[in-house]
């Protein structure tokens, strides 16, 4: 499912590619690259030609994406800090790049509601500084590290936003709809 995901992922910023280019630029075979445009293909999401792939429907690509996307299961530390918000996102090392509100926040200059989570990916190296900084508490989470395994785009965030139970979560996906699909 995550290959799937980045492949969707990759068509959605590049409307004329080539299978080929997705297979190296995502570091992955190219038969799974096959297989998810193959997918995309029967929806009518895009078009194979014997030397190029054209994206047709980014809607139908986004909308697939976020319902294969499990966010949840690549959370590999959550814990809770007793900070604002904003005090736990200056707080992060450099390195992790922040996913869901607050890069929404961050890309658009703007927050459609008040949101109380931060989401971050990190490699192991930023997951070892974060857990020196925030180390576990008891209490609800309201931080959390997913495992960065790919580039963060737009239509990652939104994936992961769509995944969020949070009732403020669709206010996001919501807005950043538009901007992806424009």
């Amino acid at each position: 499912m995550k290959k799937a995901v980045m492949v969707c992922a990759w068509l959605i910023d590049h409307e004329n590619t080539t299978q080929a280019e997705i297979s190296r630029e995502q570091d992955m075979s190219l038969s799974t690259v096959n297989r998810a445009v193959k997918k995309l293909e029967k929806m009518g999401a895009v078009e194979i030609y014997s030397r190029s792939l054209k994206t047709r429907d980014k809607e139908k690509i986004l909308m697939y994406m976020s319902s294969i996307r499990n966010t949840e299961k690549d959370i590999v530390y959550r814990t809770r800090v007793n900070e604002k918000v904003r005090e736990i996102e200056r707080s992060m090392p450099g390195g992790v790049e922040f996913t869901a509100y607050t890069a929404y926040k961050l890309r658009y200059e703007d927050v459609p509601a008040d949101y109380s989570e931060v989401y971050v990916y990190a490699d192991e190296q930023g997951l070892d500084e974060i857990k020196k900084r925030f180390p576990k508490t008891k209490g609800p989470p309201n931080l959390f590290v997913l495992k960065k395994e790919m580039k963060i785009n737009d239509a990652l965030i939104f994936a992961d936003l769509w995944n969020m139970k949070e009732w403020y979560a669709r206010e996001f996906t919501r807005e950043m709809y538009d901007r992806i699909l424009e």
